[in-house]
């Protein structure tokens, strides 16, 4: 891959909320130097003109569903609960023609909205396949987006996770559901190992992870599992954590403690695991979370839509937590706009606290969207940052655009002004992705 030059472009510093002028010369996908301008390109270098452009990293989305691009805009007034129950309908029945095509489309929207690099929890009924998690790398490989993509696994039903919620159900009713059966687990992690052992994807850009889907739904000894597959092939793990205030006090019901407490006394905490979520945490188990040095995926706009609630950002931030920011799959949160999350995300701090004092400032947003989403996917070292050897992941603003004028805080309007709509370049590991707003990578026609 030859030189890029990127010259006359004003790259955002989050830390002063400036934007000063300057070039940026990537080598082999990643960053070599940023400096002023008058950076001389190397012979056969691709040079971009990016006068009247705003340079920021790459968005990263720690956490969505490809498969929900599907039914974006589906359900009303639906809770988390009403959601899972209705997953089977949504995800079931699907060729692997329609597995590549939902990665894809979600991957079409992200880059075309400035977003770089994903974390998806991919959902196949009944069980992940081999074929199924392959098309669904494919799809972001040919799309050109980073992605860490996991299949979302467990052993046991939405109706055996909610203490005594069989019981409850009538007669028949409670019959039918107890005919549904989960995959066995030793045959899913003989799927989920296969995976792992013959991943075709280069790492560097597609990588593999594991999703056990939420604390209820896994038994012990499926969790324990999970988590040593995880440490034996060096991956993550992704896990909805305390999404909802059912899930909060069934976890008290059928433990005897927190969700958080329970997977610390399992020893399934660490630095490879992103908790998704996690509304309903007490300080004891935002502790754990930060002690164990693990990241939180926070999803304003589909808490907000699903009527989760809203996330201790402010508290997990004081506790030295690691959190970055997420869309949720648009089946939940009906897009895939990291802009829109950013501005939930600032907006949603308001509504918890009365003291501007705890809300997030919007320097705090768009580090949780950068620096803080790529520590979750476990690329804190890789991307996130405009810097020498950080990958070439770049998003160009146009200046033009009314979002921008006048320029008068450029981290400010990041967050509370730009909705996608003056993105003009993406750039992916040095790869010219979406040019004048058009994405080049996937013909959505």
């Amino acid at each position: 891959m030859p030189f890029t030059l990127i010259t006359n472009g004003r790259v955002l510093d989050t830390e002063t909320s400036t934007a000063p002028e300057a070039d940026i010369l990537i080598n082999q996908g990643r960053i070599e130097t940023v400096g002023p301008p008058g950076i001389a390109a190397p012979r056969g270098a691709t040079v971009i003109d990016a006068a009247e452009r705003l340079i920021i990293p790459g968005l990263i989305n720690s956490h969505t569903h490809g498969h929900g691009s599907l039914y974006k805009g589906g359900g009303d007034r639906w809770t988390l609960e009403l959601l899972l129950n209705a997953g089977p309908w949504l995800a079931g029945e699907r060729t692997l023609e329609h597995k590549y095509l939902a990665a894809s489309l979600a991957a079409a929207e992200m880059l075309s909205k400035g977003c770089t690099a994903v974390y998806d929890l991919y959902v196949e009924i009944p069980a992940p396949t081999l074929e199924g998690m392959r098309a669904v790398g494919q799809a972001y490989h040919d799309a050109g987006i980073r992605a860490v993509v996991a299949p979302m696994i467990a052993d046991r039903t939405f109706f055996q996770a909610i203490p005594d919620l069989v019981d409850a159900l009538p007669e028949t009713l409670r019959e039918h559901v107890q005919k549904i059966k989960m995959t066995p687990a030793a045959s899913t992690f003989d799927i989920c190992r296969r995976l792992l052992e013959n991943w075709t994807f280069d790492r560097r850009r597609i990588t593999p992870a594991l999703g056990p889907t939420i604390p209820l739904h896994c038994s012990d000894d499926f969790l324990t599992t999970a988590h040593n597959l995880a440490l034996e092939y060096d991956v993550g793990l992704h896990m909805h954590l305390a999404e909802s205030k059912i899930q909060a006090l069934s976890g008290i019901r059928h433990y005897g403690k927190s969700l958080t407490a329970h997977l610390d006394s399992l020893g399934f905490l660490g630095t490879h695991f992103t908790a998704a979520h996690a509304i309903w945490l007490d300080h004891d188990d935002i502790a754990r979370l930060a002690d164990h040095g693990a990241s939180v995926a926070h999803n304003p706009g589909s808490n907000m839509r699903l009527g989760s609630g809203i996330a201790p950002v402010r508290e997990m931030l004081d506790a030295g937590l690691n959190v970055g920011i997420g869309t949720d799959g648009a089946h939940c949160a009906d897009n895939q706009n990291m802009f829109e999350a950013m501005r939930l995300a600032s907006f949603a701090s308001r509504l918890r606290s009365h003291d501007y004092d705890n809300w997030l400032s919007t320097g705090e947003v768009a580090a949780l969207a950068t620096t803080g989403s790529a520590r979750a996917l476990g690329m804190g070292d890789q991307i996130g940052k405009i810097a020498p050897g950080f990958e070439a992941d770049l998003v160009l603003l146009d200046l033009n655009h009314f979002n921008w004028l006048p320029m008068n805080d450029p981290v400010n309007q990041l967050i509370h002004t730009e909705d996608a709509t003056a993105v003009h370049t993406v750039i992916v590991g040095g790869d010219v992705v979406v040019r004048d707003g058009q994405l080049l990578s996937i013909d959505v026609a």
